[in-house]
């Protein structure tokens, strides 16, 4: 049995991760099965704690998980750590005597309890005094209505969610009507557009990027460049000598570790380290999710056995949030760096020959479970394979960042 996990990643109000939400399909019928919520939560629960290990997914930060009325009656949270695991209480539970009652025993123990997609309605008192996060969705509740019901329970030990936030604007309005944590892809877009310029140390930055992508890549000139930089040198060895790797004797050398990784992972490396620094004031999701799908992508070509340039496929996913990183439009940015046509007409237009690789990898990242069908059909990927991608990816962005 096939369990297709994604995450969306819950921010605090300074932009730190506070934990993920879980999505998840089962995969055997195009990530469509219409099988009921205790099942399909069930067996989340099972891949996620069980099989995979949840701090792959979520490294130490807890996972939110929807948990029906008959789970919640089943003590089914009980099974995992209070330290791991939100509890999220479905929309349409209703705030029945047995329902509360185990959600009072979860409270007891430490558990997280969150009510998801919040829409008061009467006899929903008992469990308001319970919860901890009240999670509202910014897409389908008006603001106004939003606000009213923050005031209404002020007074409750509660902390508010907002959740499908999409824009910094809407994360600016959430943020003053008094949500605490944040759920979207605000993170993900830039900040501001007009006027913005590109300060001397980013233009380096961008320069070391464009030296690493040249198509005449030079040996000598690339490794001049890391071993006169202190903090460089010093993430390419712990990088080499990473638990990704797993190498018996360890790299000391600067011209040794560039041998092990080769041109195409130098390159990878250069590029990496170059977006790092560029992100140092924006939120450590954006560059991680930056990361990942930079790996997602290349995972996708080197599988596909498409004839496809794999690092090519890397800089597409590394590059597809600059505009988000340096808050400036993608056309202005894709001007100032050597990247190939393709690379450009897929991050600028959303076109051309590699544009498919980055919407699967999106559509993924997401949980956009009817988006991931559709990408994986038309790159005829073996969508069997996506899971332990993600996975991979996730593991390797956690070995750089």
């Amino acid at each position: 049995m096939d369990i297709y996990v994604a995450r969306q990643p819950i921010f605090k109000r300074d932009k730190k991760i506070l934990g993920y939400e879980l999505l998840f399909r089962d995969g055997s019928s195009s990530f469509f099965t219409g099988e009921d919520g205790n099942i399909a939560t069930s067996k989340v629960l099972s891949n996620s704690f069980f099989s995979i290990g949840i701090e792959s997914i979520t490294g130490k930060s807890p996972a939110f998980i929807n948990f029906t009325r008959d789970l919640l009656l089943k003590q089914a949270p009980h099974l995992f750590p209070k330290e791991n695991l939100a509890v999220e209480i479905l929309e349409d539970t209703m705030p029945e005597e047995d329902v509360i009652k185990a959600c009072q025993e979860l409270s007891k123990k430490g558990y997280t309890i969150a009510l998801d997609d919040f829409f008061y309605r009467s006899g929903m008192k008992p469990l308001i005094a319970i919860a901890d996060i009240i999670k509202f969705d910014f897409r389908s509740t008006p603001v106004e209505k939003i606000k009213r019901d923050i005031e209404r329970f002020s007074r409750y030990n509660i902390k508010f969610l907002a959740e499908k936030v999409e824009t910094n604007e809407e994360f600016q309005t959430a943020l003053e009507i008094g949500c605490e944590y944040f759920q979207g892809y605000f993170f993900s877009k830039p900040e501001t557009i007009k006027g913005k310029d590109i300060s001397s140390a980013q233009i380096n930055l961008l320069g070391i990027m464009a030296e690493a992508n040249r198509r005449d890549f030079q040996f000598d000139k690339v490794e001049a460049i890391i071993s006169r930089d202190v903090a460089i040198s010093y993430k390419l060895l712990r990088y080499i000598n990473s638990a990704f790797y797993r190498r018996a004797a360890t790299v000391s050398s600067i011209k040794q570790a560039m041998l092990l990784l080769g041109e195409n992972g130098i390159r990878s490396f250069l590029s990496l380290i170059a977006m790092i620094k560029l992100g140092k004031n924006k939120p450590d999701e954006l560059i991680r999710s930056s990361i990942i799908r930079a790996k997602f992508c290349e995972f996708l070509g080197e599988k596909r056995n498409s004839g496809m340039d794999t690092s090519e496929l890397f800089t597409l996913g590394l590059f597809s949030s600059i505009d988000a990183i340096l808050d400036d439009t993608m056309e202005n940015l894709m001007g100032r760096l050597p990247l190939s046509d393709d690379i450009k007409d897929a991050l600028i237009h959303k076109g051309g020959r590699l544009n498919d690789y980055l919407g699967l990898t999106v559509s993924y990242e997401k949980g956009d479970w009817e988006g991931v069908s559709k990408f994986s059909d038309q790159i005829t990927v073996n969508d069997r394979e996506l899971p332990q991608y993600f996975l991979k990816a996730i593991n390797w962005a956690d070995a750089i960042v």
